[in-house]
């Protein structure tokens, strides 16, 4: 049975304060089956208090996003870099798993440094999986924009290089690349078959239109979603599925009609 989940990185950010109380309101709000925990960089000074909070509201917390840090590090690679990475991947991993999260959403390259060195990505991905194993979780690696290659390109080559690696699938970051049929296709069934979460995010821009990189509602941009979900029904896919599109303005006020309406969506397409 498909979960559909709301990320807490579109309902929680910078204009509101990244104030983990919010998460009251959505859970009364929203008609979702549990939540995407996005853990930001400002909030390990108050881990504790987080987790308390979290585990209080009773909510369902299904799948966990690692911080985006994590993958600026691993893509930096500077002296410490790397260390680092693993030092607060190990930390993500613990929150997670207090939550009772049975899934981890990795940025495995990220930032200016993207894949500038995709094999030194490629490599670390064991380190990390030896520590998500420890807690129990199951690592997933997303389908991350790219400044140098893509990320289907990246994906073909985890699969190859690690036989039992699972993948999250966004439709926003592959159709930022025009790889999103790319999926369906016979020789893309390696990172198909892989594919043990999905991002269901749209998209409005062009073909790595860096200027509209932006999180967007089902239905405001290109992504066609009735061939997508043809697919995504077609090989059998009992997944979660998680709503990222960023849902709040600069006055940091929540647009939870937005979502209900995303969530509605998505009950459709999987009829």
């Amino acid at each position: 049975m498909n979960r559909i989940l709301c990320s807490t990185g579109g309902v929680i950010g910078r204009p509101n304060g990244r104030d983990i109380t919010l998460l009251k309101s959505c859970v009364e709000n929203l008609d979702c089956d549990g939540f995407e925990f996005m853990m930001y960089e400002t909030w390990y000074d108050k881990i504790d208090y987080i987790r308390d909070f979290v585990l209080g509201t009773g909510v369902l917390i299904p799948s966990f996003h690692i911080e985006k840090q994590v993958g600026n590090l691993i893509s930096r690679n500077a002296d410490g870099d790397t260390e680092k990475a693993l030092e607060l991947f190990d930390i993500n991993c613990r929150l997670a798993h207090s939550f009772g999260a049975e899934t981890l959403v990795l940025h495995l390259w990220s930032g200016l440094d993207s894949d500038k060195d995709i094999a030194h990505n490629i490599a670390l991905y064991k380190d990390l999986r030896t520590i998500s194993d420890s807690y129990g979780l199951l690592l997933t690696v997303e389908n991350v924009v790219c400044n140098h290659l893509d990320p289907h390109t990246h994906l073909l080559s985890l699969a190859k290089e690690y036989d039992d690696i699972a993948f999250t699938f966004d439709t926003k970051m592959s159709q930022f690349h025009g790889q999103t049929e790319k999926l369906y296709l016979p020789e893309s069934r390696p990172v198909a078959d892989r594919v043990r979460h999905l991002h269901v995010n749209d998209y409005g821009g062009g073909y790595m239109d860096w200027s509209n990189l932006r999180t967007l509602h089902i239905g405001d941009g290109n992504v066609d979603f009735a061939s997508f979900f043809e697919f995504v029904k077609a090989v059998g896919y009992k997944g979660d599925l998680t709503v990222e599109a960023t849902s709040f303005g600069t006055d940091g006020i929540i647009d939870f009609n937005s979502l209900n309406r995303d969530f509605c969506k998505i009950r459709e397409y999987l009829k």
